[in-house]
C-alpha cells in the first residue's frame, strides 16, 4: 500500500539480568523511511513487550514500502476524547484575593545568572520564592480551618480531593443566598458540588467583596451534608455570607467542615463545564498543621 513502510532488520538484544535474544530479517511497521536505529530499537522493544532490556543492536536495516501488518506501538496513540478545564485563578505577585489580607510576594531565591556559578558551563536554573498566606487564589479548606480538632491538609483523604464525580448547580443571576430549595433537585451524593454563581468575573475588583456576593446558606449546607456531598465549591469570595448582617457567623463552613466535607473557594471558569458527567480535582500539598492551601482545581470532561 503506497505511503506505508516496514523496516527489515536483524536485532541483538541484551537483558539487564543476563541472557539475550537474536532475530534475523524481522519486519516491523514504521511511520516512514527516515527512522533511525535508536527509534527502531525502542519500537522493537515495545512491539515485543520486552522487559529489562539493557541494549539493542540493530544491523542490516532497510526500509521498504509495504502495507502495515499492525503491532503494538507501531502507530501513534490516538488521543483520548476528553478535555481538561481550568478552574483556578492564576496567583500573581501582589494580587488581592481577600481585601485587607496580605498579598503574595513572588521573588527570586536563585536567579539564572547566579546559578551559572554553581553548575557546569551551559547549565542554569531558576528557583523562585513565594511569601503568602494560605488563603490566596483558589484554595481548599480542610476541617481544621474551622474546627481545632478537625483533620488538617494531611488528614483529608484523596477520595475527597481528586477524581470526584462532579455536578454543577447553576445559580440564577442575582441570587445571593443558595439554600436547600435551589439544591434539592440535584443528586449530590458522593459528588463534588460546584456552585456556579458567575461571581468570578468580579475577582480582583472592589465588587468581588461587595454585599451582593453570592453564598451558601446554613440551611443549604446542612442539606448538602445530609445528602452526602463529597466536596463543595463556589466561584464567589466565600462559601458563607460575609456581610455585617451575618455578624461573623459561618454556618456553611461550620456544617460542611464538621462533616469532613472540604470546601473550595474562589473557583473560576465553571461556565465551561457541563451540568454533570465530569471529574473534579482540587488537591493541595500535604502540609502538616495547615487547614487551608491554594489548589490547582480542574475538571476532566468529555471532548
Amino acid at each position: 500500500m503506497a505511503g506505508e513502510y516496514r523496516a527489515v532488520f536483524d536485532a541483538e538484544v541484551v537483558f539487564v539480568n543476563g541472557g539475550g535474544l537474536r532475530t534475523e530479517g524481522f519486519r516491523l511497521d514504521v511511520l516512514g523511511p527516515e527512522i533511525d536505529d535508536a527509534e527502531l530499537a525502542a519500537l522493537f522493544v515495545r512491539h515485543l513487550g520486552l522487559l529489562m532490556v539493557a541494549d539493542v543492536r540493530i544491523t542490516h536495516r532497510t526500509v521498504v514500502e509495504e502495507a502495515h501488518k499492525g503491532g503494538r506501538g507501531t502507530r501513534p496513540a490516538e488521543a483520548p476524547r476528553r478535555r481538561l478545564v481550568e478552574l483556578s485563578h492564576v496567583i500573581t505577585d501582589g494580587m488581592v484575593t481577600l481585601p485587607g489580607w496580605p498579598a503574595p510576594r513572588i521573588t527570586d531565591w536563585l536567579t539564572r545568572e547566579a546559578s551559572k556559578a554553581k553548575y557546569a558551563p551551559g547549565t542554569e536554573f531558576h528557583v523562585a520564592q513565594i511569601d503568602m498566606i494560605a488563603n490566596t487564589g483558589t484554595y481548599l479548606d480542610a476541617p481544621s480551618h474551622r474546627w481545632a480538632d478537625g483533620p488538617d491538609l494531611t488528614g483529608v483523604p484523596l477520595d475527597r480531593l481528586a477524581d470526584l464525580p462532579g455536578i454543577v448547580v447553576r445559580v440564577p443571576e442575582g441570587t445571593r443566598a443558595v439554600d436547600r430549595l435551589l439544591l434539592a433537585p440535584y443528586d449530590v451524593t458522593g459528588r463534588a458540588v460546584l456552585l456556579h454563581t458567575g461571581w468570578d468575573v468580579h475577582f480582583g475588583t472592589d465588587r468581588y467583596a461587595g454585599s451582593d456576593a453570592p453564598h451558601l446558606t446554613g440551611d443549604g449546607a446542612e442539606w448538602l451534608v445530609a445528602a452526602g456531598a463529597a466536596l463543595v465549591g463556589i466561584d464567589s469570595i466565600n462559601i458563607d455570607d460575609m456581610t455585617p448582617a451575618a455578624a461573623g457567623e459561618r454556618p456553611a463552613h461550620s456544617a460542611l467542615l464538621a462533616a469532613g466535607i472540604p470546601v473550595v473557594e474562589h473557583l473560576t471558569g465553571l461556565a465551561a463545564l457541563p451540568p454533570e458527567g465530569f471529574r473534579f480535582t482540587a488537591a493541595p500539598p500535604r502540609v502538616t498543621g495547615m487547614g487551608t492551601f491554594p489548589v490547582r482545581a480542574f475538571a476532566v470532561a468529555d471532548a
